[in-house]
């Protein structure tokens, strides 16, 4: 294990050996595995703990549980199932300086991010509380007499939730703790770049549970292999397959899932843009660019990669922010004033030095950054770009801190190269003219999930649904009106008269059995 200062005493505190277990059945029982895999400190490139792999039979075990534990769990009234996650959101809060010190360790991430993760863990918990006591339907009028016709939610079962490194907390609990309010069990595959977080979480959780008569709601399952996401995804005993990563593996899950008539929840690559027009004030713009597009290393899926200015300000703009980038602090996740933390892997590392070196071979000219520092960790300087929109490169997601910048003339342009990718996470606008603000938000407009007006495209609240469109996947998670996902709808008429009338004014006679005359 590392050997930085105080890392073992939190590892211990959150109940992190050398050598981790493979699974949990959320019961308090971990079990190991086979074999083991590492997750690296990406700040050092030093191992920080080892965890075992998931064995099938093992899996199909957790899926089974799981299973069984649903029929109890859907069961406890939602107002019940929302004490657990309030009292779960509370031992979060006892627990959070050490679990943002381990995101950060794992993940990179600056410990100010890692610890806003943890908060929005909380902040989900709140929401999903607040819902255990509203989950509603509607009553609807009926055509005919004496009926009363009613749309309600019902659980929808075992959800299985994939989640990606940059988060390797917040978004396992948009899912878990809305699931687990709408009576659904929760089976969580998370990345193998952040194993150790998933497992401090889920000792929290177990405590917690054992509590509240909640035992088995959330379980857990580790590997660095592909398959247990393949097998999550074409089990017909998941009711719902909540996936974030990128958008090729994201395809599969839903192949498989859509095989088998199974429900699939994407959240996949962004390529999200911020547009400057003419009249936008560049105090309130520059810091949102900036946070935008270096925060947590460019590997946000809501990071901004592309930059639109209009003429009148590019050249202001871009010497700012090469200013900007110039006083930003790249080092040690965990002192204080570091801005910039490392990549995720060595694997990162060359992508971005690759793209770099792609988009400079298109005709990009380099405006800042491009570098790569030696020695141990995997850290590159936060880039700036000249580019063209329409290069393969700029189309498709490079999770690195490069921003691509490119001039426009007339905010209908801006937004056709806002709208000209393959994917539609997040957007916006820096704007003080209230005909092209509406513009950018109106049908019209950006076809992005995530459309803001003078605010980045990072940094989405609990309370509204995320997500995109296009290769995006097309899910929503977190807030609004998302829990639907994990529910689901039953129509329901009570005829409480003595007649039968059929809807739409259909006659339809049928002969009387009453002499006893079989039909």
């Amino acid at each position: 294990m590392t050997q930085r200062k105080d890392v073992p005493d939190v590892l211990a505190r959150l109940g992190i050996d050398e050598l981790n277990p493979a699974l949990a059945l959320g019961d308090g029982t971990w079990q190991g595995g086979v074999g083991g895999f590492a997750s690296i400190d990406p700040a050092t490139g030093q191992p920080l703990a080892m965890v075992q792999r998931v064995l099938p039979d093992d899996l199909d075990r957790v899926v089974a549980n799981a299973r069984t534990v649903f029929r109890r769990w859907r069961e406890v009234p939602a107002p019940r199932r929302g004490l657990f996650v309030r009292a779960l959101a509370d031992a979060l809060r006892a627990k959070k300086d050490d679990l943002g010190t381990l995101i950060a360790l794992e993940t990179g991430k600056i410990k100010a991010e890692a610890n806003g993760e943890v908060q929005e863990m909380i902040d989900i918990a709140d929401v999903a509380v607040g819902l255990s006591r509203r989950l509603e339907g509607n009553v609807l009028a009926s055509e005919r007499p004496r009926h009363r016709m009613s749309e309600q939610w019902h659980p929808l079962g075992p959800v299985a939730v994939i989640t990606a490194f940059n988060f390797p907390a917040a978004v396992w609990s948009w899912n878990a703790f809305i699931a687990a309010v709408c009576g659904d069990t929760v089976i969580w595959k998370p990345s193998p770049k952040a194993p150790l977080t998933a497992i401090a979480v889920q000792r929290i959780a177990d405590t917690v549970a054992a509590q509240h008569g909640a035992t088995g709601v959330f379980s857990l399952a580790l590997s660095d292999e592909v398959w247990p996401t393949e097998r999550l995804a074409s089990d017909p005993r998941i009711a719902l397959v909540s996936f974030t990563g990128s958008s090729a593996v994201g395809r599969r899950v839903a192949q498989l899932s859509a095989v088998r008539f199974g429900r699939y929840l994407l959240e996949c690559s962004g390529n999200n843009a911020v547009i400057v027009d003419e009249s936008a004030d560049l105090e309130l713009a520059l810091p949102a660019i900036v946070f935008g597009a270096i925060g947590t290393a460019g590997q946000r899926c809501t990071t901004t990669r592309r930059l639109f200015v209009h003429r009148t300000h590019h050249d202001e703009l871009i010497a700012r922010l090469c200013n900007a980038y110039a006083q930003v602090h790249i080092g040690d996740p965990l002192d204080p004033d570091t801005l910039l933390g490392p990549l995720i892997d060595e694997e990162a590392r060359r992508a971005c030095l690759g793209a770099i070196a792609e988009a400079r071979a298109a005709g990009g000219e380099l405006l800042y950054g491009g570098r790569s520092f030696p020695g141990h960790g995997f850290y590159v300087e936060p880039t700036l770009l000249r580019a063209n929109n329409a290069w393969p490169v700029v189309q498709r997601e490079t999770f690195a801190p490069i921003l691509y910048v490119m001039p426009f003339d007339r905010i209908e342009d801006a937004i056709r190269l806002n709208n000209a990718v393959p994917q539609g996470l997040s957007s916006a606008l820096f704007t003080n003219d209230l005909r092209h603000a509406e513009r950018f938000v109106a049908a019209a407009g950006s076809d992005c999930g995530i459309a803001n007006v003078n605010l980045g495209t990072s940094g989405a609240e609990v309370g509204g649904a995320f997500g995109g469109e296009k290769e995006t996947g097309g899910g929503r998670e977190a807030g609004s009106d998302a829990w639907k996902a994990y529910m689901r709808r039953q129509t329901s008429t009570v005829n409480w008269g003595n007649g039968l009338p059929l809807a739409q004014g259909i006659e339809f006679g049928v002969p009387s059995t009453k002499s006893g005359v079989q039909p």
